[in-house]
């Protein structure tokens, strides 16, 4: 595999995706969608990419740190969002970020923060890039004098374990699977697994609230972080470290999900844990989704907090391997470094035959991995480079998640997934809405839709605008969340500004002009932009 990322899609430029999930993927979705011929969309050549020149000059003390090659430009331009995805495969940039600056200490940070200040450049902080809703894609606000993408993969050490405490001072641009190597010798580990896990970073995680591994208790980054330190236009932060405090309005709570508006996070204190040697991991059957709805609700309510418990409906199952097209499948696992899980499972196993599940008895004593979590591990990390091939072939395809109390939640699955299939059927003709539960709560669930649709040639950005604009108003008119773990970015922030109220949308401004009094830091993320 090449070590090289993709310059306009997901991963690796090379990730080989089995040509026989591809080959049955076409073939399922042609006979689906009745297309007898898919586009053929060829990735244009990087040297060929045709970039605006830099619309402003660096300064001697920035030329080092700093890049305008068509790849770093380039990869830095987009989020991995389906509308992301669709315009750099076409090689569309019209609006690059002019420089990417790799920092590689906190007086890089500020030389930069200084030099956009006086001269009205947006800096974006880039992360690992994976955002999927326009998170980090630069504005066109005429105000500002040109951008700079602010990727952060010098900050990726660990700087000081404390075992007693069982936290870890890292900083904000290592990736998931370099933090666990690192951690893996001391028998700790983060436990934060996001789908993006490969290519994005700690202080991604942290600046958009990430949702990670965990289904129940402690489903979010923000949950794990002790500290935080963060370089703002107006200077630094620098958090205390505490289990807990009740000394008013938290500050780390405030950077986390703050999404590079307020500054850009250079390191933290993590909470750890350590590594699990017990896991189980069971795959039930239900009926109908409403089932397993409430064999999830029994679970979420019991106290067990297992750490998988994901639903996932017949057809988007069957789609992963997982069942017969028919049943719904909520995969249940629980793990623990000092004790085996099989008690735990038997009691959850208890509780979701209450609601009509049903499983493998010998599953609940076999001592190997599981064929079908496999295959729905092996599902979940293809998906993205899946994606990418089915934007290739010129099909819509996308997801978008929420969360719900589950009082409201029967009508809010209803109506939003009406919602969303009327404009799939309106503006593509055909298509296929599934539904998930990527993590359940004593309170609610996180429900996630993928949408598969046939395309337009030409208008397939047009069309995905139309079924996301009517799927995040449905979410938010039914009581719903814009994003329980995407984050808002730019593409949410209409639906976000309708969630909170205009009261804490004044504090939250007041709070970025105290820090970013310019407003160079993302501009257009969370907040609207000053001239809009």
């Amino acid at each position: 595999m090449s070590n090289q990322r993709s310059y306009w899609g997901w991963g690796w430029a090379n990730y080989p995706l089995p040509n026989q999930l591809l080959n049955q993927y076409k073939t399922t979705l042609g006979q689906l969608f009745q297309i007898k011929e898919f586009e053929q969309v060829t990735p244009v050549p990087i040297a060929d990419l045709q970039l605006r020149a830099p619309r402003f000059t660096l300064p001697k003390h920035l030329v080092s740190i700093c890049s305008n090659s068509n790849f770093d430009r380039a990869s830095h331009t987009y989020g991995k969002a389906f509308r992301d995805i669709w315009r750099g495969v076409r090689g569309i940039f019209p609006n690059p970020p002019d420089y990417v600056a790799f920092p590689r200490t906190e007086a890089d940070i500020m030389a930069l923060m200084d030099f956009a200040t006086a001269n009205d450049i947006s800096l974006i902080p880039f992360g690992g890039g994976s955002s999927v809703c326009g998170g980090t894609e630069p504005t066109d606000n005429p105000r500002y004098q040109g951008v700079i993408s602010v990727d952060m993969k010098h900050f990726d050490q660990i700087l000081q374990i404390d075992q007693a405490s069982r936290s870890a001072h890292i900083q904000g641009g290592i990736y998931g699977p370099a933090l666990d190597a690192a951690l893996k010798p001391h028998g700790l580990t983060l436990r934060h697994y996001p789908q993006s896990y490969e290519f994005s970073t700690l202080g991604g995680w942290i600046a958009t609230r990430s949702g990670g591994h965990f289904a129940t208790l402690y489903t979010h980054i923000d949950e794990f972080v002790q500290g935080v330190t963060m370089i703002t236009p107006k200077g630094k932060i620098v958090t205390r470290r505490l289990p807990g405090s009740g000394a008013g309005p938290s500050e780390e709570r405030l950077v986390a999900g703050s999404e590079g508006i307020l500054g850009i996070i250079t390191s933290a204190w993590m909470r750890l844990q350590t590594i699990p040697k017990y896991k189980k991991t069971i795959t039930v059957a239900f009926p109908s989704f409403e089932a397993g709805a409430a064999g999830a609700r029994a679970l979420a309510q019991s106290g067990l907090n297992p750490s998988n418990a994901r639903l996932i409906d017949a057809m988007e199952a069957f789609g992963s391997g997982l069942g017969d097209g028919k049943s719904s499948i909520l995969i249940v696992g629980f793990e623990s470094h000092q004790r085996d899980v099989t008690y735990f499972m038997h009691e959850a196993l208890a509780l979701c035959k209450e609601h009509g599940g049903t499983w493998d008895e010998e599953r609940v004593t076999a001592t190997t991995r599981s064929s079908k979590g496999d295959a729905w591990k092996s599902s979940f990390l293809a998906a993205p480079y899946l994606r990418d091939e089915c934007v290739k072939l010129g099909l819509v395809m996308d997801t978008f998640e929420t969360a719900v109390t589950w009082d409201q939640y029967p009508t809010f699955y209803k109506n939003v997934k009406k919602a969303t299939q009327d404009a799939v059927n309106k503006y593509c003709g055909v298509g296929t809405v599934t539904c998930r539960f990527t993590h359940i709560y004593p309170d609610g669930p996180a429900p996630y839709f993928t949408v598969i649709a046939k395309g337009k040639k030409g208008q397939q950005l047009e069309q995905w605008d139309a079924i996301k604009q009517a799927a995040s108003q449905a979410i938010i008119d039914n009581g719903g969340t814009i994003t329980h773990h995407h984050a808002v970015g730019k593409d949410h922030r209409p639906y976000y500004t309708q969630q909170h109220t205009p009261l804490f949308g004044k504090m939250l401004s007041a709070a970025k002009k105290t820090v970013d009094p310019n407003w160079v830091m993302n501009p257009g993320v969370l907040l609207k932009e000053l001239d809009d």
